[in-house]
């Protein structure tokens, strides 16, 4: 059975003459961990125009990302504010989804801070994929969901 939720570390996250249809980073999220010198999460277009689009139904956005089985598997959405952070969270990045030239529209990606342990030399691609959504989260209704996609890094700093 393939893992669509944390593919193979081989799979990579940018496009290779090889597999030229694997989804690619559309906006990168801006370093909030001190010392990091690269990005650690970014949204594919899809996942930027499904958000854009609940941002207007929901206004103001936020992701969680624990590391329970079911719903805790995925990347989960929320109205800002709604899901209540912790210093037993990690802010892993902040994602402007806004399209060029129009007002911010900044998104936290927040993750537990155990999940933030076993993923330490992983880089984020939260992608959109057909199915069912986690029963809280914010695209769960629109028969779709957000899946992680990523790939094994040796540093995030240099």
């Amino acid at each position: 059975m393939t893992d669509l939720i944390t593919p193979a570390p081989d799979v990579p996250i940018t496009p290779t003459p090889d597999m030229p249809d694997t989804p690619v980073a559309a906006v990168e999220a801006s370093i909030t961990i001190a010392g990091e010198t690269r990005s650690r999460v970014a949204l594919t277009q899809t996942t930027v125009e499904l958000l854009r689009s609940l941002w207007d139904e929901h206004g103001a956005l936020m992701f969680h990302q624990s590391g329970g089985c079911c719903d805790g598997s995925s990347p989960m959405c929320f109205p800002a504010g709604e899901f209540i952070t912790s210093d037993q969270d990690v802010l892993l990045g902040r994602l402007d989804i806004a399209p060029a030239g129009e007002a911010e529209q900044v998104i936290d990606f927040w993750i537990s801070a155990e999940q933030f342990e076993y993923w330490s030399h992983t880089a984020l691609l939260i992608d959109t994929v057909k199915g069912r959504g986690g029963g809280f989260s914010a695209e769960a209704p629109r028969g779709v969901r957000f899946i992680i996609r990523s790939e094994l890094m040796e540093s995030f700093i240099g």
